[in-house]
């Protein structure tokens, strides 16, 4: 695997365990996190047809692989869609993908972005950094999963809102944008 590879799976790894887990963003990430049944995998790619392709694939893995192996898949791709308009408009070729696939209903995504800009917000209102990542990034969830802890957590209808809450609450998270890959395309 190649350097900034790794480095793009271990600041995801870092962001998952600082803020997703130890803000308590998402009251199921800590189990399948701690029991490493998250898969990370990193596009290489600038271009969106070849990310899409990516997709694909990490969709055909996730649905293949046995779920105690792998529960959960983040696909990482830190040169293409760095534009957060662009990439908020690619998520409905994201989702026609997983019906294209036959996955509707079996596996969801959820974006996350460094600039993540939730509609009718300022870009720079507090509220959007729920959503905010070190890079580009789609998270694949089996439905059997989210329904599972759905069963098991009766409020799952406020995370959102109650996340907001939190950020508020607390303020922005502490970011080293030092420390991450360009993916302006920039060298």
């Amino acid at each position: 695997m190649m350097d900034f590879q790794q480095d793009a799976i271990d600041q995801t790894k870092r962001w998952i365990h600082d803020f997703v887990i130890g803000w308590n963003m998402c009251p199921f990430a800590r189990m399948v996190f701690e029991s490493e049944r998250i898969r990370y995998a990193v596009s290489e790619t600038d271009e969106p047809e070849k990310l899409l392709d990516d997709f694909v694939r990490e969709l055909r893995i996730l649905q293949e692989a046995d779920i105690a192996q792998i529960e959960t898949s983040f696909l990482i791709h830190p040169f293409a869609l760095t534009d957060f308009y662009i990439y908020n408009d690619f998520l409905h070729v994201i989702e026609a993908a997983i019906v294209d696939q036959n996955l509707n209903g079996v596996i969801q995504a959820a974006s996350f972005h460094p600039h993540y800009h939730f509609a009718g917000t300022h870009p720079d209102a507090i509220e959007n950094f729920t959503n905010r990542s070190p890079y580009p990034m789609l998270h694949l969830l089996r439905e059997e999963s989210v329904a599972r802890v759905a069963r098991d957590y009766p409020d799952i209808e406020n995370i959102p809102a109650r996340n907001m809450q939190t950020i508020r609450e607390r303020g922005v998270p502490e970011e080293k944008p030092e420390a991450r890959i360009d993916c302006s395309g920039n060298t």
